[in-house]
């Protein structure tokens, strides 16, 4: 490296990362804010997980994506960002909710307008920029690791999810029939693909992730700041509409943004890890889908099942 490079290494973004999501971590226990599970979602989604996928993804050798103006296109995208964090998050979806009543009308209403705001507006940015859009929707269904991340790392998210989340009990609660379980379970996780896995992964791998990559020239850089602002991304939703019965709310906004990095931040370093290895926007929705089917289900159930 020449000498005038001032670019941080790959152990340099990982100090910074530690850094920051250490100090997060002291300030929650500071205030008296539940402080142990970021030590888990760190070790478990962070570390544990993530090197999983190193060793899934060993042998593949995944292709660059192209960004001609690197500077311009992730100062457009971190310009989207903080409207999308606090014009929809912020504001749009807790209009929204209070338009419409809760129910099914309200639930399709949510989708479309998440995938409207994290996919289709994103998407027209990067074609008025210039960029191609190509590159970051190719399945590589044909590229080794593929198949089998998907089936370990699927198997592992769903039972992790089974132990370590009520929804098990919450569903047996419901007393579903094993015919509408039958329908409701992929249902549901479909659903979960399009809500949580399409619009966060697309807006914050595919699109988010390739421009840091580019501009840093680091994909260790771009995957650890990129996970930074995963967390970040979500504080305005979590300070404006949440409520004391929501795991991370506050009234004080710097718990709020503590709680984002540090609880939020390790999954995003999972999921931008898959998307670095095998630059499958497809693989990285469908695992996100089997992090969130299961505490999804016993609500999907509720809403569209049968009364």
């Amino acid at each position: 490296m020449d000498s005038s490079d001032k670019r941080l290494g790959p152990f340099g973004y990982l100090a910074l990362y530690l850094f920051t999501w250490g100090g997060a971590v002291v300030y929650l226990r500071q205030t008296g804010a539940e402080w142990t599970f970021p030590l888990i979602s760190l070790g478990v989604f962070g570390v544990g997980l993530s090197l999983l996928t190193l060793v899934l993804t060993h042998w593949s050798n995944p292709p660059p994506v192209i960004v001609k103006r690197p500077a311009l296109e992730t100062g457009a995208i971190l310009a989207y960002l903080g409207v999308y964090a606090f014009g929809f998050l912020g504001w749009a979806m807790q209009a929204l909710q209070n338009a419409l009543p809760a129910g099914q009308g309200q639930e399709v209403a949510i989708l479309l307008v998440k995938l409207v705001a994290h996919v289709v507006l994103p998407a027209i940015l990067l074609v008025a920029l210039g960029a191609r859009l190509e590159p970051l929707l190719r399945t590589h269904l044909d590229r080794r690791g593929f198949w089998l991340t998907l089936s370990v790392q699927g198997v592992v998210l769903l039972g992790l999810l089974a132990v370590v989340s009520p929804s098990l009990h919450q569903i047996q609660d419901l007393k579903p029939r094993l015919s509408t379980l039958a329908w409701a379970a992929p249902l549901a996780f479909v659903w979960m693909a399009l809500e949580a896995g399409l619009t966060e992964e697309f807006l914050f791998r595919a699109v988010l992730q390739t421009r840091l990559a580019a501009l840093l020239k680091s994909e260790m850089g771009a995957l650890l700041i990129g996970a930074v602002l995963f967390g970040l991304a979500h504080f305005p939703g979590l300070y404006f509409r949440g409520d004391p019965s929501i795991d991370g709310y506050s009234t004080n906004p710097l718990q709020v943004i503590a709680f984002t990095i540090a609880t939020l931040s390790p999954l995003a370093i999972l999921f931008g890890t898959i998307w670095a290895r095998t630059r499958s926007l497809l693989l990285c929705v469908l695992l996100h889908a089997a992090v969130d089917v299961l505490p999804a289900l016993p609500e999907f159930l509720t809403i569209w099942g049968p009364h």
